[in-house]
């Protein structure tokens, strides 16, 4: 089983448009649309999110992703009265970019949280890296004040650090770079426990990996940190080399 999504929508034309989108990326996620009122007009429904939070549940967890201010409010009122088993987790994110980087991240059998976590990280980027600044921290433990580092740097700042694993990779699909590479990458990175920068950008973050620009030919530069470094340069290397499943 992976993790199920639910998109609250004004709509039922955008809640159903989304879900047909991030399916052509995710088809094996399920993706339930709970768009407009239960007459048919713009509005939310609390009873269609609940219906369809009840079809989602009893999965390894379900994220809810919304677009306006009171869908938001109507998929929390919902998540309250919801009944059955599983995470429910409400992410706050663009309800396109959100839901198709979470949707590849369930494909990829990410958990309940990182799916969450792919689709916020499409806010923006660079993100900050938690687990290479507590490394930092770690590094600069037990040095006497005013002590400097061999780079210079007095003890108590950060220390550049170098990646756990890295490497550089040239495209070879002919779009380069577009919404669903950066949607595969995202989404596949978030699912990892490793931080990692691709060009210097956040690599859990389709927003961020699409501003790049990078086109055919371009080089990939990614860093990792974090337990599961070596994997997520094994990731992007093998996406890369594949062209992404692309000509």
């Amino acid at each position: 089983m992976t993790v199920r999504i639910v998109v609250v929508s004004h709509s039922d034309k955008i809640a159903d448009g989304a879900v047909e989108l991030a399916a052509q990326m995710a088809p094996d996620v399920m993706m339930v649309p709970a768009g407009g009122t239960s007459d048919g007009r713009i509005g939310t429904s609390m009873e269609k999110v609940m219906a369809a939070l009840e079809t989602a549940a009893g999965a390894d967890g379900v994220v809810v992703l919304t677009d306006l201010g009171s869908a938001v409010m109507t998929a929390e009122s919902a998540m309250e009265f919801a009944e059955g088993s599983g995470t429910v987790l409400l992410a706050d994110a663009p309800i396109i970019e959100g839901l198709v980087a979470a949707a590849v991240a369930a494909q990829g059998g990410a958990s309940v949280h990182a799916v969450r976590r792919a689709a916020e990280a499409t806010h923006g980027y660079p993100a900050p890296r938690p687990k290479a600044e507590n490394y930092a921290a770690a590094a600069t433990a037990g040095k006497e004040p005013g002590t400097q580092t061999a780079a210079g740097q007095a003890a108590g700042e950060p220390e550049p650090l170098a990646p756990d694993a890295s490497g550089d990779f040239e495209l070879v699909n002919l779009a380069g770079m577009h919404a669903r590479p950066a949607a595969k990458l995202a989404g596949g990175l978030s699912a990892l426990d490793a931080d990692v920068t691709v060009n210097g950008v956040d690599g859990a973050s389709m927003t961020g990996l699409m501003t790049l620009g990078a086109g055919k030919g371009s080089v990939l530069h990614v860093e990792a940190y974090g337990p599961d470094a070596e994997r997520a340069v094994e990731y992007v290397a093998g996406l890369v080399r594949d062209g992404f499943g692309e000509p």
